[in-house]
C-alpha cells in the first residue's frame, strides 16, 4: 500500500521530510568497483572492455566487433515495421523541430568607453550517448539524446548499448540512424563511460557524456566529470500529480502506474484536495496493476515509495510541490496554466487531463532527460545548452584601455599581483607617452 499524508495531521511535516529524504537510489557502495573499471580501461583498453562484456552481459567480443557494423545496422534496421518505423519519424521531427528553437544567438556590441564585447557559441567536437540496454530498449532516449546535440552542431556522435546476449533492439539502432549517430558500440556500464572519456584502440575520446544508467553508470560519470563533461547523475524516475476537481481516477491511477514500471525505485506521488479522490485513485491503482506485463516491478514501486497527500487546497498543494521538485509534473486542474506560474522546481510540467507524462517521453519535443532526485531545484533537463559551448570575445580600442584600464590597475595591486597591473600599466604608459608627443 502506498504511504497516505494529510497535511492537517500533527506529524504530518515529520513524515513528509522523511518522504523526502529517502533514498531511492541503489544503496550498494559501487564507488570502488567503478573506480578499478575505469583505471582498467585506461590501462588495457578493448581487453577490459572484451572480458567485462563477456562477463556481464554474456556477449563474447573481438575489439573488431565492438562496434556494430553498417550490415548489421542495416539488417536490424530492416525489422522495424512500417508503423514503428512512423512513430519514431515522427517523434524525431518534434524533437527536432523543439530543440532547434533552443539554438542560442551569438552577440557583440560596443560600450560607451570603446570597448567591443561579446559571446559566441560553438558545439562539443565529440559526444557520446549511453543508451540503457538491460531491463528494457529505450530508442526515445537515443532520440531525445542524439537529436539535440546534432542540433547543436556535434561533429561525431557515438552510442554505448549493451546487448545482453547479443539482443539488440531494432528501434534503438534506427533511432540511432534517423538522429545522425556516428558510431555505435555494443557495450555498456562503467566501462562504456570510461571508454568514451578516455578513449581505447578502438574508441576514440568524446568530449562531453549524455545519458541515463544503472548505479554503475552514475557512479562513472561522476568520476569521468572534469576528463569530460555530462549531462546529470540521474537517479530513478519520479512524477507528481497535483489534481482537483472532476478527474478521472483511471486516468491518473495509469500515469501513477506509467512511473512506477519504469523500476522499482521510481516513484509517483499524487497530491488531492479531495480525500475521496485520493481513495478512488488509489483503488484504480490496486484494480488496473495485476494487468501489467510489469505488474512485479511496478508493484514495488507503488508499494515502496507511492504516496497520497491530502492538502487543504491548490496553493498548499503547489508548496509542497516546490519542496518536492519532481522530475515531471502534472497539473490536473481546471486552470493548469494559472497553477504552472507557482510551480518553480520542476523538471517538465504538463498542463490538463488531456497531457499525461508519458506522451512527453516520446513525441511532444521537449526532452525526457530531467533533473531527479529534487534536482530541478537548481539544474534543467537536456537542451541543445548541453552540447554547446559560450565564448566570450573583448577587444579595446587604445581609448577604451585608457577609460578602464587605470581601474584594473589598481585591482590586480589590490590583490598583490603585480605582473596583471603591469601588463596594463605598460601599455597606459604608451599611451601617454604619445599623448604627449
Amino acid at each position: 500500500m502506498p504511504v497516505t499524508l494529510n497535511t492537517s495531521d500533527a506529524d504530518f511535516e515529520a513524515r513528509f521530510a522523511d518522504m523526502l529524504s529517502a533514498k531511492r537510489e541503489d544503496s550498494t557502495d559501487v564507488n570502488d568497483v567503478v573506480a578499478a573499471i575505469i583505471a582498467d580501461v585506461r590501462d588495457r583498453g578493448d581487453a577490459v572492455l572484451c572480458a567485462l562484456t563477456a562477463r556481464f552481459d554474456r556477449l563474447d567480443l573481438t575489439p573488431d566487433r565492438l562496434r556494430f557494423s553498417p550490415d548489421e545496422i542495416a539488417a536490424e534496421v530492416a525489422k522495424v515495421s512500417d508503423q514503428d518505423r512512423a512513430a519514431l519519424g515522427l517523434a524525431a521531427e518534434r524533437i527536432r523541430a523543439y530543440h532547434a528553437r533552443q539554438m542560442p544567438a551569438d552577440a557583440s556590441w560596443t560600450d560607451p568607453e570603446g570597448a567591443m564585447l561579446g559571446w559566441r557559441w560553438s558545439a562539443v567536437s565529440a559526444a557520446g550517448l549511453y543508451v540503457p540496454g538491460g531491463q528494457a530498449a529505450y530508442p526515445s532516449s537515443v532520440l531525445m539524446n542524439a537529436i539535440p546535440a546534432r542540433v547543436a552542431g556535434v561533429e561525431r556522435l557515438v552510442i554505448c548499448v549493451p546487448t545482453p546476449g547479443g539482443v539488440v533492439s531494432p528501434l534503438v539502432l534506427l533511432a540511432a540512424q534517423i538522429s545522425g549517430v556516428d558510431e555505435i558500440y555494443r557495450i555498456g556500464g562503467a566501462q562504456a563511460i570510461a571508454a568514451m572519456a578516455y578513449g581505447t584502440d578502438t574508441i576514440a575520446p568524446v568530449d562531453k557524456i549524455t545519458g541515463p544508467g544503472n548505479a554503475y553508470v552514475a557512479a562513472a560519470k561522476r568520476q569521468v566529470f572534469g576528463r569530460v563533461g555530462i549531462d546529470m547523475i540521474a537517479g530513478p524516475s519520479e512524477v507528481l500529480v497535483i489534481a482537483e476537481g472532476p478527474q478521472n481516477p483511471d486516468w491518473l491511477a495509469l500515469d501513477l502506474l506509467a512511473q512506477a514500471e519504469h523500476d522499482a525505485d521510481a516513484q509517483s506521488i499524487l497530491i488531492v484536495t479531495d480525500p475521496a479522490l485520493g481513495h478512488a485513485v488509489a483503488g484504480a491503482v490496486d484494480r488496473i496493476l495485476p494487468t501489467l506485463p510489469r505488474a512485479e516491478i511496478a508493484g514495488a514501486s507503488w508499494r515502496d515509495y507511492g504516496t497520497i497527500i491530502v492538502a487543504r487546497d491548490l496553493a498548499e498543494a503547489v508548496a509542497l510541490s516546490n519542496r518536492i521538485a519532481p522530475e515531471h509534473l502534472e497539473l490536473c486542474v481546471d486552470d493548469p496554466e494559472a497553477l504552472a506560474t507557482q510551480c518553480v522546481h520542476a523538471g517538465a510540467i504538463f498542463l490538463g487531463a488531456h497531457t499525461p507524462e508519458a506522451v512527453g517521453d516520446y513525441v511532444t519535443g521537449p526532452n525526457h532527460v530531467l533533473p531527479t532526485a529534487r534536482s530541478a531545484r537548481f539544474s534543467s533537463g537536456l537542451s541543445v545548452l548541453d552540447f554547446l559551448k559560450r565564448t566570450t570575445i573583448a577587444r579595446l580600442t587604445p581609448g577604451a584601455l585608457a577609460a578602464i584600464g587605470p581601474a584594473a590597475v589598481r585591482l590586480a595591486v589590490s590583490e598583490g599581483l603585480q605582473a596583471h597591473g603591469a601588463s596594463v600599466e605598460a601599455r597606459l604608459a604608451q599611451l601617454n607617452e604619445r599623448a604627449q608627443e
